[in-house]
């Protein structure tokens, strides 16, 4: 089973290209023009098991929204194309994972319905020249595009760095786990039969 996807998105604000292997080894390379955010994305596919390849031109002169928010658009659209019929996936996935004095749970469904629940408190404006504010907008901005329920909740955590990176992290765990495939499930994991 191929379980890729490639996804090419172009606005006036962005240009996007993006390609995701579920079923990797934690390989990259990304770009986005916005240090901070190619740490986190790499940390995200690394500890997902994922291959990324990422290419974002942004407005980055105007600030950071268009390209993080399209980024994650982009990212929900690939996760949904590579995940594909969900026929024998396992669809749920959690994880709590320390950073340091960071903690941080994440739990998702892959039911096809969007919806975030984001309990992150951060304190600085800025980690490098990521706008901490959205981090929740590139999360939201997966959810939707993905069809994903998706929850990420601080349990502890100072340092703005560790929290951010271990929400990344904790994600990518998550998402690992809900794409697993189970032999025992010969169909999608749904009463309704259908995701």
């Amino acid at each position: 089973m191929n379980r890729t996807a490639a996804i090419t998105r172009k606005t006036k604000e962005t240009q996007i290209e993006l390609e995701l292997n579920l079923d990797g080894s934690g390989k990259t390379s990304i770009s986005t023009g916005i240090g901070f955010f190619d740490h986190m994305l790499n940390s995200f596919a690394r500890h997902g098991m994922m291959d990324l390849t990422l290419k974002t031109v942004g407005d980055l002169d105007v600030d950071t929204h268009h390209t993080i928010e399209d980024t994650g658009i982009v990212m929900g659209q690939a996760i949904k194309e590579a995940a594909g019929d969900k026929k024998g996936m396992v669809r749920f996935g959690s994880a709590i994972l320390p950073m340091d004095e960071a903690l941080i749970l994440c739990s998702l469904d892959l039911s096809g319905r969007p919806y975030l629940n984001y309990q992150i408190t951060l304190s600085r404006e800025k980690v490098g020249e990521l706008e901490t504010e959205m981090i929740r907008e590139f999360f939201f901005a997966i959810s939707y595009s993905a069809g994903m329920n998706l929850h990420l909740r601080q349990l502890d955590g100072i340092n703005n760095h560790h929290i951010i990176e271990c929400a990344f992290k904790t994600f990518a765990r998550a998402l690992d786990a809900a794409t697993t495939l189970d032999p025992r499930i010969h169909d999608v994991l749904s009463t309704k039969g259908s995701l």
